[in-house]
Parts: structure tokens; C-alpha cells; sequence
């Protein structure tokens, strides 16, 4: 019997790591580099384990695209000083991030600049989004 406890709890010890790893890997974004977007907010989701901004971009030929902003989680975002008001549906922001490494719209949420005008939700303030 105290060979099989032994057993599960080694066992435990060697695989939730990386089970846990795998989840929270960012091999999918290239983490070396930021790029730096603008954009108006879509929707705003604040659910666990990732909030997630969408945030529709227009290029240079006027063509609009939705990019999948991935944040930290709600109780991590909101412990950066980050408030649920702070960005809505139809504010227009400038974020930080690190893109997908496929290219495709979406990245790693670094910094969100709210420039929807209203001082008291913190226009032009840079908040931490992970």
C-alpha cells in the first residue's frame, strides 16, 4: 500500500508540471519582439483563464480586421490596477503585445492605452494587461 501512495504521489510530482507548462506556454507568440496596434474594441471578455480583447484594426488600404487580444486573467488584471470600465465595446485604444508567430490577428496582451477621451476611465493611461 505505501509503495502505490508512493507511487501516485511521484508520479504527480513529475507530470502536473507539465501539464501545467503546457498550458501556459507562449511558444505560439514571438515573445522576443512587440508590435504596437490601434484599434477599436470590439468586445471586451474577462473570464478565466485568459481575457480576451477583440479589437477591430484597419490597415493601410482601409480593410478592418478583428485581432484576438489574450490577457492575463480577470483577478490578474484587475491586481495591475486595470478596472472593468476602463475599456469597453466601441473605445478606441493602442495596445503592446507580442503577434502570433503564424502571423495570423491575434497576440499576447502586454499593455492596452485607452484614448476614448473620458478622464475618468483613464484616457491615455497605459495599464498592464498581463
Amino acid at each position: 500500500m505505501l509503495r502505490q501512495l508512493f507511487a501516485i504521489v511521484l508520479l504527480s510530482v513529475v507530470a502536473i508540471p507539465q501539464f501545467v507548462g503546457a498550458h501556459h506556454s507562449h511558444a505560439n507568440y514571438d515573445i522576443q519582439n512587440w508590435i504596437e496596434i490601434e484599434g477599436t474594441v470590439r468586445q471586451v471578455v474577462f473570464i478565466a483563464p485568459h481575457s480576451v480583447v477583440y479589437l477591430d484594426v484597419t490597415d493601410d488600404s482601409g480593410a478592418v480586421a478583428t485581432w484576438a487580444l489574450e490577457g492575463a486573467s480577470p483577478a490578474g488584471i484587475f491586481a495591475n490596477g486595470v478596472r472593468r470600465d476602463d475599456v469597453r465595446a466601441g473605445d478606441l485604444i493602442k495596445a503592446r503585445c507580442h503577434r502570433h508567430r503564424d502571423g495570423s490577428n491575434g497576440c499576447l496582451l502586454g499593455f492596452i492605452t485607452p484614448m476614448h477621451g473620458d478622464d475618468a476611465r483613464d484616457h491615455g493611461v497605459e495599464r498592464h494587461w498581463d
